[in-house]
């Protein structure tokens, strides 16, 4: 349900703030004033299409800002979950900005969404039935689901079930008819990703190996430089002819240390020449060490020379590391071992596919014959609705056609549905879209709206001038169907008969006036004598009579009733 709704520099709106309640509410006034922009703000929070040419003139950018009720269904508050929208109040708020730059900010509860995301979940807030949209009685394409969701439970467990099979099915009939018309390519693709598979695997590469590999090689190369370094260096540090560092720093160190309780700086310096000592015969303690295990061997030069090799050729293949290498190696290994199975199982799919073809053929016609029956028990109750909207000579139709495919089969079952109507005995029966004129249309729609209200799941309704082309006791008819609708959703309806408006709970009037050099849209709430006013104005035009507003006070408290 709309709750509240807050525009600013639509169109000719500068700004407006609305508050709405429940049950029908109805929104008037002469053609122009702006009534649809408000329908257009809805529908712009709902995930319409929005474009630079909807910002008021001279301003930068427009902002909308809606209030919904989150609606009672599993389905749409699983989604709020999924997309992490927190619903917790029950609540959702919607905001938009649009830039003439091309920028679209898009907010639900403070979280930022896109377009898609609007639009998805719009379709469980809002349905917007406009004058000569009849979105759903116009596009065959979904009269079928329509059906469906007349049927309901009936259909559902069968439905799903056919769907996951259908999904299922199609996909290993791709993965069969890939590798039949490109079996050459596939033998050459299976034989490559062998070769290259055996050729890492032989390597037995290690992480990091060419790493470890020219250290060593480092050391090997430069054996005879890093020998002479090393000899210096201990020599130096402990010779036995008693020149050596070590011996000379120990003397030194006996010298300072008999000094050292004569002033704190030699005892400092008797510190530091310690430290340096010992850190220096560690240093001659790790050169004798690595002398010890120095030892050059030319045959491991010529092994690791021959290994990193072998490492560059297979990185020059696959991959700039040694990383790369065995990354690309777990690819193409998961992959081949993906297509060894599926050449080996070929009998299998093949089998598999058969199977799941009887399947999918003997769910399709459980699917055609529940919907054989629930298309007959809409008939009738569309036939009902339409006798209460005039159209009692009309014969309404669900007309089933075979699937065209070479499976005999789609994504929905066996057969398509399209709605048929004859508007009068003698007449052809054909199709609702060639044969139903707008008035018709507007009646066949709101019989169906009227029997889908209580299941439709939709929170809010809105017509806009879907009453356009009907007059007298056919408006009066429309009028009741509209009001019945609103007992199960929020209505908003966009009218210029009087016999609709005075159904409605709750009147608005819009109007607009030039304002400086500004034209502005204004909208007020409308009280019981206000509303007689403008039943009035719709009744008669401007030229208002006693008997005008007497006619007009006797219609609201027909409505009212």
């Amino acid at each position: 349900m709309l709750q509240e709704l807050t525009i600013d520099n639509l169109a000719i709106i500068d700004h407006q703030s609305l508050t709405f309640d429940d049950q029908m509410t109805v929104l008037t006034g002469e053609t122009g004033a702006g009534k649809s922009i408000i329908i257009d703000a809805v529908g712009l929070l709902a995930g319409g299409r929005g474009s630079q040419e909807f910002i008021r003139r001279g301003c930068e950018k427009l902002s909308l800002q809606g209030q919904f009720t989150v609606p009672d269904d599993e389905q749409y508050v699983a989604m709020l979950d999924r997309l992490g929208i927190d619903h917790r109040d029950g609540v959702l708020i919607i905001s938009r900005q649009i830039n003439r730059n091309g920028r679209n900010t898009i907010r639900v509860n403070g979280q930022l969404i896109n377009t898609s995301t609007l639009k998805e979940l719009g379709r469980g807030l809002v349905d917007i039935q406009g004058q000569n949209e009849h979105q759903l009685l116009l596009q065959p394409d979904t009269h079928l689901g329509m059906l469906d969701q007349f049927a309901g439970e009936q259909i559902a467990d069968e439905l799903s079930r056919y769907h996951d099979l259908y999904t299922h099915y199609t996909k290993l009939k791709k993965v069969i008819s890939d590798r039949q018309k490109n079996e050459q390519q596939w033998a050459q693709r299976l034989d490559m990703l062998r070769y290259q598979v055996k050729e890492i695997g032989d390597a037995n590469l290690v992480p990091d190996e060419d790493e470890q590999l020219t250290s060593e090689r480092e050391r090997l190369a430069h054996f005879q430089q890093i020998n002479t370094a090393l000899q210096t260096v201990a020599g130096i540090l402990n010779d036995n002819d008693g020149a050596a560092v070590l011996d000379q720093l120990g003397t030194a160190m006996d010298s300072l240390r008999e000094i050292g309780k004569f002033d704190p700086e030699f005892e400092k310096m008797d510190r530091s020449l310690n430290d340096a000592y010992y850190t220096l015969q560690d240093l001659a303690d790790n050169a004798n060490s690595q002398l010890e295990n120095l030892e050059f061997d030319d045959s491991r030069l010529a092994q690791i020379d021959t290994r990193l090799t072998l490492i560059g050729t297979l990185e020059h293949k696959y991959g700039d590391t040694v990383a790369d290498v065995l990354k690309y190696y777990d690819q193409i290994k998961s992959e081949l071992e993906q297509m060894e199975q599926s050449a080996e199982s070929a009998d299998d799919q093949g089998a598999e596919l058969d199977d799941l073809k009887n399947q999918l053929v003997s769910l399709a016609n459980d699917l055609s014959e529940k919907r054989h029956r629930a298309a007959q028990k809409l008939e009738n109750e569309v036939h009902q609705q339409l006798s209460a909207l005039y159209m009692d000579k009309a014969n309404f139709q669900v007309h089933f056609s075979p699937v065209v495919s070479e499976d005999g089969f789609g994504p929905q079952g066996s057969e398509e549905v399209e709605f048929y109507i004859q508007t009068n005995p003698g007449e052809t029966m054909g199709p609702l879209v060639k044969i139903a004129s707008g008035g018709e249309l507007s009646r066949v729609m709101l019989a169906l709206k009227t029997i889908f209200a209580s299941t439709a799941g939709i929170t809010s309704i809105i017509f806009d001038e879907v009453d356009t082309g009907v007059s007298g006791r056919v408006a009066q008819a429309i009028a009741d169907k509209i009001k019945l609708i609103a007992q199960h959703s929020q209505v908003l309806c966009i009218t210029h008969l009087p016999q609709v408006a005075a159904v409605a709970q709750h009147h608005w009037h819009i109007e607009k006036g030039v304002h400086g050099s500004r034209t502005i849209t204004s909208v007020t709430k409308l009280n019981n004598q206000q509303r007689v006013d403008e039943l009035s104005r719709m009744l008669a035009g401007e030229r208002i009579t006693k008997l005008t507003r007497e006619h007009a006070s006797e219609l609201l408290k027909m409505g009212q009733k």
